[in-house]
């Protein structure tokens, strides 16, 4: 006879590989819808952000020139995480209304949507990585044993991306500018982000509000582990870490609490 947790630990187990085959489906789904009928295809991950660092070079380098050493790498691996954070932020924000026929077939775990959002963009990040390493080496960067760390950044980007995602997908459903009102945070929170420019310029008085700015911490770290060769600021991640462990839970509450009424917002 099989007592009530021991069916509930094997109901589980049987339950990872079937949402591991879900997750590995949606995402190659919104691939496959993202690039359709794109003559590119996933070139745009690239032109994107390549686009956005001419111009920041024209300007921080020609215009107003900016002292910054290797400043086209410096801009490239700042721009490849805040694009991977705000773009799986703006969509997991939306994918519960985007996903109406999804949503409305029975026990379909809505909780993986703002998931494949994350992990979509987690992959674009991946296919743009060899790129910034060509522009790492041109450059004349080398590459050291403390780009293992890289892994652990990328974890913790994930973890903090989709603790946010949660609770914006969750309030875009019954508020429905907060995909509209998110844009123009995203907007201020990248001048906000030492992206195109060096945080040392900032005025001393001002660095508090740099501080309490979380992907401040994840693109210095990114350039710390890639560009600096030195290991990241162990204090700044591990604070990261634990906010992190906080909001996910939280997060997927109130996504969950909210869940039995998207099918009537819908």
């Amino acid at each position: 006879m099989v007592t009530r947790s021991a069916g509930s630990g094997l109901q589980y187990r049987w339950r990872l590989p079937y949402l591991w085959d879900l997750l590995r489906s949606l995402v190659d789904r919104d691939m496959k819808l993202t690039y359709k009928r794109s003559v590119l295809g996933v070139a745009w991950t690239l032109i994107n952000p390549l686009l956005q660092l001419l111009v920041f070079a024209f300007v921080f380098q020609i215009v107003l020139p900016v002292k910054i050493p290797q400043y086209a790498s410096y801009v490239f691996a700042g721009l490849l995480s805040w694009n991977w954070f705000q773009t799986a932020l703006y969509q997991a924000t939306g994918v519960i209304i985007s996903s109406r026929s999804l949503i409305r077939q029975p026990r379909f775990p809505v909780a993986i949507l703002p998931i494949v959002t994350v992990t979509t963009g987690l992959i674009h990040f991946m296919l743009a990585l060899p790129i910034l390493i060509a522009f790492l080496l041109i450059d004349g960067i080398q590459l050291t044993p403390v780009i293992l760390f890289l892994p652990i950044l990328q974890l913790l980007q994930f973890a903090f991306t989709v603790s946010c995602a949660y609770f914006l997908a969750a309030l875009n459903v019954t508020f429905r500018d907060t995909q509209h009102t998110l844009g123009v945070i995203l907007q201020l929170f990248f001048y906000l982000t030492p992206i195109f420019y060096d945080l040392k310029a900032i005025p001393k008085e001002y660095w508090y509000i740099y501080a309490l700015n979380p992907m401040v911490h994840i693109v210095t770290s990114y350039r710390q582990i890639l560009m600096w060769g030195v290991p990241p600021d162990w204090m700044a991640i591990a604070i990261i870490a634990g906010f992190t462990a906080i909001l996910w839970p939280l997060g997927y509450w109130l996504f969950k609490r909210q869940s039995h009424r998207f099918v009537e917002e819908l």
